[in-house]
């Protein structure tokens, strides 16, 4: 009849139950006629055996009936797939589970972005080690995942996910991979945007640029006798008092980084201009333009622009510029059609040297939009009005009501120092719902490339509170050291040029493509002699980005390890 491994069972008097092997033989008794089990060997309790001793039996048994026997643990990746009980064998037990998705496809993103292999060249050419590369690799893998200091990553980060070839990297040379990534920075920069570039096919006959200032966790400035300084007040943008540097960021119009730079926190926008133009001029990138929110629309900055850059697109303040308002939003002509909710038409505004052209753009969805929320406001405050008598402004509810910043921008005092609606008010903001203004100097750009183009200065906004506050987290600041400041600057741009890749391929946002990466796990399991990982099955939405992405899927056993060897 033949030999075969048979499992009882036994439930102990507290509901648990013990699984035994024994080797069991059939045969037909000659009395009945019926089939039996003879045991002809006990192999024990299921949970005392040993997988090596059951592994070597298997493997005798084979060389006799010249077969096979593969042991997973051995290092054969992917021979577990059927993801059943067998990986609980006699003498396996379960560790710690690791975090494996996210940082699966940086490091994929890493090496086709071309990040690694022009570091690990720069490197080479230093004559150093790859550890340089694999601690600039956990360092903007890290502000991707849960950003962390230099020494939270090496003391906590690396401890939680599955990246083995950064598991060595030492506190120590994170610090010196980011002196060695300074001292390289322009040759990495460019080399990496090009390989970007060539393997996206991307378009850079338009690069747009802004600037924006990152905040330090200390008091104190640095000393201004050293050139090299960096840490200094300026007009901080978040409104604090705190020391910054400025940081000016070059992106493509779908919001790749193609260059960062670092300057002094004192330093202006406009200053950072002549500087920015000189190094893209350098890579013979085609146009470049300046694009900026109308903070930086003065006429000084103008002027400044238009030296140090040569072309810029401005936005404009509709509601505070008296030009905008008398003969941009008054003057006649139809909106040529963009796209499905943007509209745009040019208006010229004077002659010679004081000519100004302008791109008035109309939203109808947000027009409709900003009706629908006014007509809301104004019914909250008639409701307001007619629940008070004594409407005099100096009432505590009038007080509070002007103060608002949703009500009082529809009221003014009126006749007997009351409260009532500004109908002129309501009148200037009925002209104004959907539209913005652009000004520009570019007498060659479309009015649908100008208009398009704001949408440039929208990504750059988006991508510098990605950096600063919302993804990868720039500020605030830890290191002291101008290289320090600089390296880490550019370490989050890296990891800005990954997360965009990332949500242009997949459609979707880094937090939404991270939220789904991170069910993608891996558990380690230990036998007598070696250790390996095991990952979970992968969710059907993390298999999906990462085939738009273009990445292969984790072998289902991973990094096998002889027992003396350190994970």
């Amino acid at each position: 009849m033949g030999m075969y491994l048979r499992t009882t069972k036994r439930k102990n008097k507290d509901g648990s139950e013990i699984k035994y092997f024994q080797l069991a033989h059939n045969f037909r008794d000659p009395s009945t006629g019926t089939v039996k089990a003879r045991i002809i060997h006990n192999f024990g309790r299921v949970d005392q055996l040993d997988h090596a001793d059951l592994a070597r039996l298997c493997k005798s048994i084979a060389r006799i009936c010249n077969l096979e026997v593969r042991d997973p643990t051995e290092g054969e990746k992917g021979a577990i797939t059927d993801g059943g009980d067998d990986i609980f064998l006699p003498g396996v037990t379960m560790g710690e589970t690791k975090a494996l998705g996210p940082v699966w496809v940086i490091s994929a993103l890493w090496e086709q972005l071309g990040i690694g292999p022009v570091l690990r060249k720069a490197a080479k050419e230093a004559r150093l080690g790859p550890d340089y590369e694999k601690a600039l690799l956990a360092m903007t893998a890290n502000r991707l995942c849960t950003p962390e200091s230099k020494l939270g990553v090496w003391e906590r980060w690396l401890k939680t996910v599955h990246l083995p070839s950064c598991d060595h990297v030492k506190l120590s040379r994170m610090y010196e991979a980011m002196d060695f990534l300074h001292e390289r920075i322009d040759m990495v920069e460019r080399e990496i945007f090009f390989h970007t570039a060539n393997i996206l096919n991307l378009e850079v006959d338009i690069i747009f640029y802004d600037a924006t200032n990152v905040s330090f966790s200390i008091d104190y400035e640095d000393d201004d006798e050293d050139e090299d300084n960096l840490r200094f007040r300026g007009h901080a943008k978040d409104g604090s008092n705190s020391p910054l540097v400025s940081v000016a960021l070059a992106v493509t119009p779908e919001g790749l980084p193609v260059r960062s730079w670092v300057f002094p926190g004192n330093t202006t926008d406009v200053q950072t201009v002549e500087k920015v133009k000189e190094d893209l001029r350098g890579w013979k990138l085609g146009r470049a333009m300046f694009v900026g929110d109308s903070g930086m629309n003065s006429e000084k900055n103008r002027a400044e622009l238009a030296r140090g850059c040569g072309t810029y697109l401005l936005a404009s303040r509709v509601g505070s510029v008296a030009e905008i308002q008398d003969d941009v939003l008054s003057q006649r002509g139809r909106f040529r059609k963009i796209s499905e909710n943007l509209r745009a038409k040019e208006v010229i505004v004077g002659d010679g040297v004081r000519r100004r052209r302008y791109i008035l753009c109309f939203n109808p969805e947000e027009a409709r939009r900003q009706t629908h929320h006014r007509q809301q406001v104004l019914a909250e405050i008639k409701e307001k009005l007619s629940n008070h008598q004594e409407k005099k402004t100096t009432s505590k509810w009038a007080i509070q009501l002007m103060a608002s910043g949703r009500h009082g921008k529809y009221l003014k005092v009126g006749t007997g120092d009351k409260v009532v609606i500004d109908q002129e008010k309501i009148r200037k903001a009925k002209r104004m719902d959907g539209k913005w203004v652009l000004i520009t100097n570019d007498d060659s750009i479309s009015v649908e490339d100008a208009a398009k183009g704001y949408k440039g200065l929208l990504i750059i906004e988006q991508c510098f509170r990605s950096l600063k506050t919302t993804r990868i987290k720039m500020q605030p600041v830890y290191h002291w050291l101008p290289s320090r400041i600089a390296a880490h600057i550019k370490i989050c741009v890296m990891a800005l040029l990954i997360q965009r890749v990332a949500e242009l391929a997949v459609g979707r946002s880094w937090l939404r493509i991270r939220e789904d990466l991170n069910h993608v796990q891996t558990t380690c399991f230990t036998n007598k002699s070696r250790h390996f990982f095991r990952r979970n099955n992968i969710p059907e939405e993390a298999a999906s980005i990462m085939k738009k992405l273009g990445i292969s899927i984790p072998s289902e056993i991973l990094d096998v390890h002889n027992k003396a060897e350190n994970l």
